[in-house]
């Protein structure tokens, strides 16, 4: 357990909360009031959570007597957030379509009935971007502004986890990635996130946008608190095709006489120098703790990445055929994808898949000689929800020609990818960079993680919050 700290309840993180927990310190029924109390007051409450879930008081309760008599389960007591295209038995699940009316979800997706199963309190549901594909301004919700920059946007499509998070509404969230949507909001907020390898958490119950490339994963202030929820969620559940493997936290290590691997060429390209810097120093910090250094090159990226985003579109356009009647009533971003997937041709599809286990054998060729590899997460800091542009050295750029350069390539091939923050950027918003593994290697990612943020204190900075005026003062 890590020392009890001292500080408003709302900004513990997970293992700060049980070390509370067992030292008597505070209890769930209490937490749960000073979340919701929070989400009630903070701006990030009224658009990154859609609803809280019902019965989150009653399960507060019982987390609390099991505590009291010493039958704690794994995760007890530990509120979470949940990405509403993921179920959540007896909670309203939109996906953030005005398509969906007010759907009821009736039972639990696998990954929320496992966090429940380990004591975890289901809290709250956030917002996404629709059916996660669609704008920043949704027209169901509205957008969801980024905590350190009502201004900014937090990236998509777990748009809502990484801004309740960064505000401190809650000290977990799920979100799902396809082309980068756990780690760019992970990214642009300041907290931690990480894309599993494919498979490892079962989809079922989560509303797919691609089935080929879609991924279920956490997202936590720190790589500790991520490494305390993956044993309880990942393996297959029997239902969804696609489940596999176990997650082995034996493959953790400390990070000396680590390989890591540094890529530049696509991976440094259209990056600011401030998203670059913090990445040098990251590798220099790694490095000092025994690392060594190997560069690599993964080939082609470009070609990889269009095949990607080939597979969502087509596969989006194809999940989403039965509404092209209502098409009107769709986010015009959605929409757009859809179009362009209905224009692929069935050879274009197929080529891109057929090219993906080429691409892996390719990655994890240069990867050979290599643990890890750490790349720079997004290439400026989060972009404005005016233009929906980024700044890469003070030239603005198109969000797209940004935003998933780095990440694409991993759901892709599958890889686990792990997001934190490594400093603040030009105009004081967080920068991150990325630790990509070799399959199922989730837990050498999060210890990596790990071995920086004990060095570092980035993971620990939260957006400047205003102070209530003083008595007597307007």
């Amino acid at each position: 357990m890590p020392p009890v700290e001292d500080g408003p309840l709302h900004a513990l993180g997970i293992g700060a909360l049980q070390a509370a927990y067992a030292a008597g310190a505070t209890d769930p029924v209490a937490v749960v009031a000073a979340l919701t109390g929070r989400i009630a007051g903070h701006p990030s409450g009224r658009d990154a959570v859609l609803a809280l879930v019902p019965g989150a008081e009653a399960a507060a309760e019982e987390s609390a007597r099991r505590i009291g008599t010493r039958r704690a389960r794994p995760l007890e007591g530990v509120p979470f957030g949940i990405k509403d295209i993921i179920d959540c038995a007896g909670a309203p699940v939109t996906c953030g379509s005005r398509l969906t009316g007010d759907r009821v979800a009736e039972a639990d997706a696998t990954v929320v009935a496992r966090l429940r199963a380990a004591g975890a309190i289901p809290l709250a549901m956030l917002a996404t971007t629709e059916f996660a594909c669609g704008s920043a301004h949704n027209p169901r919700y509205g957008a969801v502004a980024n905590p350190w920059n009502r201004a900014r946007w937090t990236g998509g499509s777990s748009t809502g986890s990484g801004a309740a998070l960064a505000a401190r509404l809650m000290p977990l969230a799920l979100g799902t990635d396809t082309g980068g949507s756990i780690r760019v909001p992970s990214a642009w907020c300041g907290v931690t996130g990480l894309k599993p390898t494919r498979g490892l958490v079962p989809r079922t119950g989560v509303a797919p946008l691609s089935w080929t490339l879609d991924h279920v994963g956490p997202m936590a202030r720190s790589a500790a608190d991520l490494a305390r929820v993956m044993p309880w969620i990942a393996g297959p559940d029997g239902t969804d095709p696609h489940a596999a493997g176990r997650y082995d936290a034996t493959r953790a290590r400390g990070v000396s006489d680590l390989r890591v691997g540094v890529a530049e060429g696509w991976f440094t390209a259209m990056q600011d120098d401030a998203v670059l810097a913090a990445w040098q120093a990251m590798l220099t910090l790694l490095e000092r703790q025994g690392a060594r250094l190997v560069p690599v090159d993964l080939g082609p990226v470009a070609t990889a990445h269009q095949d990607g985003y080939t597979i969502v579109m087509a596969e989006l356009a194809a999940l989403q055929e039965p509404d092209l009647d209502r098409a009107a009533a769709l986010d015009p971003g959605t929409r757009a994808r859809m179009d362009q997937g209905r224009l692929f041709s069935a050879t274009d599809y197929l080529r891109a898949l057929r090219r993906r286990p080429v691409v892996l054998a390719q990655v994890l060729d240069a990867l050979a000689d290599v643990d890890v590899l750490v790349t720079p997460g997004l290439g400026g800091e989060a972009a404005s929800l005016d233009s929906l542009t980024v700044e890469v050295n003070g030239e603005a750029h198109p969000l797209q020609a940004v935003l998933p350069r780095n990440t694409m390539l991993f759901d892709y091939t599958g890889l686990p990818a792990l997001m934190l923050p490594t400093g603040l950027g030009r105009t004081g918003l967080p920068v991150a960079a990325q630790v990509v593994g070799k399959p199922y290697d989730d837990a050498l990612c999060l210890g990596v993680g790990a071995a920086f943020q004990r060095e570092t204190e980035y993971h620990l900075r939260a957006p400047r919050e205003k102070r209530p005026p003083t008595p007597g003062q307007s």
